[in-house]
This record gives C-alpha cells, structure tokens and sequence, in this order.
C-alpha cells in the first residue's frame, strides 16, 4: 500500500500498490511451483491438443511438399496422345508419320512415342503363354526416355547400335515381375529369345512403362511384325505453350479424323493429389480442438481448485491490501502461464512427431508458421478463458471469511 494526502481534506488515504510485470510473474507462478505434479498433469491436455494440431497441419504440410518437389522434377508441361475409337466405335490408329507431325508443332521440344505388339513376355518358352504377369510389350524410339526424363537403373537405352537386334528393355516393374537383377539376362517374347539390355529406374508419369518389355522400333517390325503405327504419342513443350500445344495435337496428327485422337495430361493425378492432400485435414483438425478443448476444461477446473485450496492465501492478501483487480490478475496469469507450459511442449512434441514422419517417408520436414503461431494463440485463448470464472471468483472471496478457512 502507498499513502497519499487528500488536497481538499487534508487527511491522508491509502492507495493499492502497482504490480510490476515482474511482480505478476512471481505471484503467478507461486502456485504452480508448489504444485508441480499437478502442474504436468493439467498442462499433460492442452499439449496433447496442441500436438494433434501441428502434427495433422505438420505431415500434411510435408506431404504436399514432397509432391511439389516431384512435380517441379518431372515437370506438367508432358502431354500424351493415344488413338481414340471412331463414331462407330471402331479402334483407330494414329498415322505412321504421326511422331514427325506432333515434332513440328511450336513450342515442342521432345517427342517419343510407343507400339504396342501382341505378344507376352516370359522367362522361357515352357511358361505358358497365358501367364503374362500383366506385362506388356511395345516398340519405342529413342527419344522415349529421354521425352519422359527418365532414367537407366543399369545397362543402357534402345540406341541405332541395337535397334535391329534381339534386345529388350524393362520397365522398373516388369523386370521385378520377371525376375530380372540385371544386364545380360534373357526373356522369350514371340518364340524367340531377346536378351535384356538394360531396366529403367521408376517412372511416376508413365506407369504403363514400368510394366513394358521395349524393343527398338526396327527390331520389333523385323522380328516381330509391328506395323509401325504407334499406340502412344509422348511429347514435351514448354511450359507457356503446354495449353496451345494441347489444342493443336489432334488436328496436327490425324488433320482427317481429329476427333480419333485423345489428349491426356499425365501429371494430373499427381497434381490433384496435390490439390486434395489436405482433405481430412480439417477434420483431424477437428479432432486435435476436440483435445485442446478438454486441455482447457481441465485447466479450468485445476484453477478451481486451486482457488478454494488457497482461500487462506487469497484472504491474508486481501488483507493486506491486494485488489479484487490483483487477485483476478494472478489467477489468470497462473492459468495462462500452465496453458503457455502445455503449449509450448505440444508443439515440440507435434513438430517432433511431423520429423519423424517425415524422416521415415523421405519428405522434406515442414512444419508451416502459422500453424506454429496459431496453436500457440489457441492455447494462451484457452489458458484466458478457463482462468476467467476461478479468477472472478477469487477476487470475490470476503477477506474476512477467507482467513476464518484455515
């Protein structure tokens, strides 16, 4: 208390000392060190919330990354063009010349294309022809892989030096499905042996690939009487012309018959991905607020009993000269110093789990700021409301009948 004297009186009149920031930390925290296992138990709530939050928002986050990078490596500027059925739904096929065509179109910068042959591919001649594995072979060009930006896991690519020999290449898949390590090996396609001379890495915008026995495009009419038409028209533009490109492709491969030709956009699946991979975001969400919540009414109800044990306390510095104010303000800051506790090692906790999440699956650790900066507004929001009615209620304890509770 500090005195002071009335002008107009003359008498002197006791005003209530300020608390000092300092001041309001210290009388804060007074009950929660003397409490400490009551302490964790409470805070043990609001960081469980708090860690489901940054968790869900943490791993979505990592997840979309991971995607984006995949994205920006594979690039979306890859159309493929495969033949349609005519108006009496009749199979087409697109024209032999039909890669040459789609190369000239502006702003095309790769093409590739492949065949598809009626054939299967086995370890040996005594695997009934039935049993294909669900592989698939094709004739292919040598600017397939590189159109696809694809990559050789051993051996090498279809090139003009084995083009016109027995030789196969297989998809990440189909050599899985095979039983094939490496270079060297043979397969039996169409009753004769093709030794295999390379297997290419994965390829997530063209999973029909993975699961493709290649031969080079000479190799697979002489020996195998392809026709020449190709089944599949891969192309690359760039980035600003992907949508002109996109309209002019079927005009420009089949000027006849346009309508024969279907236009797809492979890196569409991975960028609605993408798009959807915060789905049940809100709702596990949802579900952390659900448990934050329940961390408040805890924290609440800690708070309560914490001011009906120290009604003795309360009323001795009622006497003394504390203000209802005072009283609200440590009770509140009490509440919101647990809620802080239980904030801060939730999100250590959320952010830990989203590491290891991320570490395990091989996705770049993000955890976005303001999912940082809004869990822990959420928890001093709940830390202000649930010290709000055992603050209110301390501050009006009777001093006199405070201190008769001993």
């Amino acid at each position: 208390m500090s005195r002071a004297t009335d002008r107009r009186t003359g008498l002197t009149r006791l005003s209530p000392a300020t608390l000092g920031p300092r001041d309001v930390l210290h009388v804060g925290s007074a009950g929660l060190r003397s409490r400490p296992m009551r302490v964790v138990l409470s805070a043990l709530g609001i960081a469980i919330g708090i860690a489901t939050m940054i968790a869900v928002v943490g791993i979505s986050a990592s997840s979309k990354a991971q995607l984006l990078e995949k994205l920006d490596a594979l690039g979306t500027n890859m159309l493929v063009a495969t033949p349609g059925q005519s108006m009496f739904g009749d199979d087409v096929k697109l024209p032999k010349g039909s890669p040459g065509m789609l190369g000239r179109i502006a702003g095309v910068e790769q093409v590739g294309a492949t065949g598809d042959l009626d054939q299967s591919v086995r370890r040996t001649e005594k695997i009934p022809k039935e049993e294909t594995g669900g592989i698939t072979v094709k004739a292919a060009d040598d600017g397939l892989l590189r159109t696809l930006r694809g990559t050789m896991a051993s051996g090498a690519w279809l090139n003009a030096a084995n083009d016109r020999s027995p030789s196969v290449v297989l998809g990440h898949v189909s050599a899985q499905r095979l039983g094939i390590t490496g270079v060297g090996q043979q397969v039996y396609i169409g009753g004769r042996y093709f030794t295999v001379i390379g297997i290419i890495d994965p390829l997530p915008l063209a999973p029909e690939i993975e699961r493709s026995a290649l031969l080079g495009w000479t190799a697979a009419s002489n020996l195998l009487a392809f026709d020449g038409h190709p089944t599949s028209l891969y192309e690359r533009s760039t980035d600003a012309s992907v949508h002109d490109v996109r309209d002019l492709i079927p005009r420009t491969v089949d000027p006849e018959n346009p309508h024969n030709v279907q236009v797809t956009d492979p890196s569409s699946a991975l960028q609605a991905k993408v798009e959807t991979e915060g789905a049940f975001t809100n709702l596990l969400l949802g579900l952390g607020g659900v448990a934050l919540l329940v961390g408040g009414v805890g924290v609440a109800n800690t708070m309560i009993i914490s001011v009906l044990e120290r009604r003795h306390e309360i009323g001795l510095r009622r006497s003394m000269g504390a203000t209802r104010g005072q009283i609200r303000l440590q009770f509140v800051t009490e509440s919101l110093l647990l809620s802080g506790l239980g904030g801060i090692a939730g999100l250590v906790l959320g952010a830990t789990a989203t590491y290891v999440f991320a570490a395990s699956g091989g996705m770049p650790w993000v955890v976005p700021a303001w999912a940082v900066g809004g869990g822990f507004g959420a928890t001093l929001l709940i830390g202000t409301l649930a010290g709000l009615y055992p603050a209110v209620r301390a501050a009006r304890l009777s001093p006199t009948l405070a201190l008769q509770a001993v």
